[in-house]
């Protein structure tokens, strides 16, 4: 087998892989985000998502999906909540908050100290035992068999299951809250989003 020839046949299994994990995630989704799902409609302030590394970087994206759907929400790095941003956290705020492991520990400190202030919390994790949804008051499991790449090391299921989730709740949100198309392009004046939705 050529060099070329293994390398795609590593993308296909990736590919493959991933697909699998989240025909798998949807058999068990009623189930698996309907306590996080009931806590963000009764959040009376924005929904703050924090994590670490990549799972930080998909929680931006999962806050920016909401933010532009109708759910307020925010990006807040763990570490750097550590470090005074938690200060932009609010008592109505509802924190999700993730790590692959559930031992994370600046996501775990900044969880603890949200629940300290009577923050609800929601953890997206693999292990529904950790110290992390030990903590939180709603868990979304995000476990899969195996990370998509060779070494079965690199956040790769676990991190497309993470957005999954993250759009799925972005959906049902906007269709218990009756976003509409006009809304959405008063959201995004510019670019084509908002050409298409306010011709």
């Amino acid at each position: 087998m050529s060099d070329l020839s293994k390398a795609l046949a590593a993308a296909g299994v990736a590919l493959q892989t991933e697909a699998a994990a989240l025909n798998s995630f949807a058999q068990t989704f009623a189930t698996n985000l309907k306590p996080a799902l009931e806590l963000i409609i009764e959040c009376k302030g924005s929904v703050v998502v924090t994590g670490l590394g990549k799972s930080g970087l998909v929680g931006a994206k999962m806050a920016a999906t909401l933010s532009s759907t109708g759910t307020p929400a925010f990006f807040l790095h763990a570490a750097d909540a550590l470090h005074g941003d938690s200060g932009s956290l609010n008592a109505a705020d509802v924190l999700i908050a993730i790590s692959n492991s559930g031992e994370t520990a600046e996501v775990i400190a900044i969880t603890r100290m949200a629940k300290s202030w009577g923050n609800k919390v929601i953890a997206m994790t693999k292990d529904v035992t950790s110290t992390l949804a030990k903590t939180a008051d709603a868990t979304i499991s995000i476990a899969c068999e195996r990370e998509a790449d060779p070494l079965n090391l690199a956040p790769t299921t676990s991190t497309t299951l993470t957005i999954a989730a993250g759009d799925a709740l972005a959906s049902a949100l906007m269709a218990h809250r009756g976003f509409t198309s006009e809304k959405f392009g008063q959201f995004h004046p510019g670019g084509a989003l908002g050409q298409a939705t306010n011709k």
